[in-house]
């Protein structure tokens, strides 16, 4: 057997971190067996999917790197497929049409209510032998609902939670096709996962209750069942479920908060999945570990403080070379444009970032003045001081300008001023920089050029 796997999104908002963290896991382990992973856009809400979500959900998939063999596969391309299964069903007796009004679906469940029982659809619709069906009101259109079994259980053997039972008389007729002819969520998806053969389902666990009438439609159909795996919510700081609705943030809003896409994969991967203690881990490595045990049956909770320090692990293991465009796309926001200095800043400043916004912050006192915050002037760049400081400039003027001469001639001023390192590199560094605390200050100060730094020692 192929193992087939599949994410889909509705477009009725973007791709937020539970459905990115459901992908990961479909196409991991669609990798780790050699499978193939599916993208499929379920947007027959036709009132609120829009196309700006499409394309925010396509974005999302490219930017965190899953790749996916078939799709995008759009429902609302389908419906003539649908048509086709619900009048094999209507013939086969498995679906038939129902009639009921809004009015008279509201007045059958508060009445069930009233007598302290669940509200369900009480079958009225239904062909039975010998039963009178009500006459056909005219003008009402009907919408097609499913036969369900009335008595047993559905089971099935989750691949998170393990073994489920859910009785028949728990749930209802469900209606798969509405008045307007498109089909309901129940319907479509298994149609859809039987037409593209999926073999594993990896999904979020408020789709449990919708488990047993899928597996009891893919019966009714004679199709294979596909195995589940319902993985638990990521709950906010709240200890409320993430959602579109509540307290989600779209994964392309981290993309442009300067977190790595490597880094978000591996924090979404360990909420709700681990191998032993490993705490970073590659993408490679990942799909060689993923196998689908070691998911957690308990909800996990969304940790701002520990993604920004994965993420700060991953910048300060990347490369220059390919830290810099990240740089400078942040930059670019900010109506700068840098240079070939960008590499070496990266370099020196990566290892006090969590995000690229962050190290774009310090880059860009590169390329545009800066402005010392009077605070940190009025406690630094003191009168006492002041005659260092320009010490400092007409010893740079005439050096050669790399990193080592700076150091030298920093430490000569330092012996004829009769200061220790702190008292002069501190209001150099809120001259040069804005800030007292950088790293080295020759390492600094030799990204400048030389009149750069003396026009800046001279504001003092």
């Amino acid at each position: 057997m192929t193992v087939r796997t599949r994410i889909a999104p509705s477009p009725t908002g973007f791709l937020h971190l539970g459905t990115a963290r459901t992908a990961l896991y479909s196409w991991a382990y669609a990798r780790h067996h050699g499978g193939q992973f599916v993208l499929r856009i379920e947007d027959t809400d036709v009132a609120r999917s829009t196309q700006e979500s499409v394309e925010q959900i396509l974005a999302s998939m490219h930017w965190l790197g899953l790749d996916y063999d078939e799709g995008p596969i759009y429902q609302m391309q389908r419906l003539d497929r649908y048509r086709e299964v619900v009048e094999q069903m209507l013939a086969a007796g498995t679906a038939y049409r129902c009639y009921c009004t809004p009015a008279e679906l509201d007045a059958m469940k508060e009445a069930q209510r009233a007598r302290g029982e669940k509200a369900l659809y009480d079958g009225r619709w239904r062909p039975a032998p010998g039963k009178v069906l009500p006459p056909v009101p005219e003008g009402v259109p009907p919408v097609i609902r499913f036969c369900n079994p009335p008595e047993g259980d559905v089971t099935w053997n989750d691949l998170v939670k393990g073994p489920i039972a859910i009785n028949n008389r728990e749930i209802d007729d469900l209606i798969i096709v509405r008045t307007d002819g498109v089909p309901t969520y129940n319907f479509a998806v298994v149609v859809d996962d039987w037409d593209m053969g999926i073999t594993h389902v990896f999904r979020g666990d408020e789709h449990i209750n919708n488990t047993p009438w899928q597996i009891n439609i893919f019966r009714a159909l004679g199709a294979p069942l596909p195995q589940f795996g319902h993985v638990p919510v990521i709950l906010g700081d709240d200890g409320q479920k993430l959602s579109k609705r509540r307290g989600a943030v779209s994964v392309t809003a981290y993309e442009e908060g300067g977190y790595l896409p490597e880094a978000m994969l591996n924090y979404l991967a360990r909420l709700g999945w681990s191998h032993g203690d490993d705490e970073l881990f590659t993408r490679e490595q990942m799909v060689g570990w993923f196998d689908g045990t070691h998911l957690s049956k308990s909800p996990a909770q969304w940790d701002a403080a520990k993604l920004a320090w994965v993420n700060a692990q991953y910048i300060k293991a990347k490369p220059d070379a390919e830290l810099a465009p990240l740089v400078a796309a942040q930059l670019q926001k900010r109506g700068i444009v840098p240079d070939d200095r960008l590499t070496a800043i990266c370099a020196l400043f990566k290892d006090r970032c969590d995000t690229t916004v962050a190290l774009a912050g310090w880059a860009a006192a590169f390329y545009s003045d800066v402005q010392p915050g009077e605070a940190d002037r009025a406690q630094h760049v003191t009168d006492a001081v002041r005659p260092a400081i320009a010490a400092l400039g007409d010893k740079l003027a005439t050096v050669a300008w790399d990193k080592a001469s700076i150091a030298v001639a920093i430490k000569e001023v330092l012996a004829a001023q009769g200061l220790k390192m702190p008292a002069l590199a501190m209001p150099v560094r809120v001259l040069v920089m804005g800030t007292a605390q950088t790293p080295s200050l020759d390492a600094v100060l030799a990204l400048f050029s030389r009149e750069e730094i003396l026009k800046r020692l001279q504001a003092s």
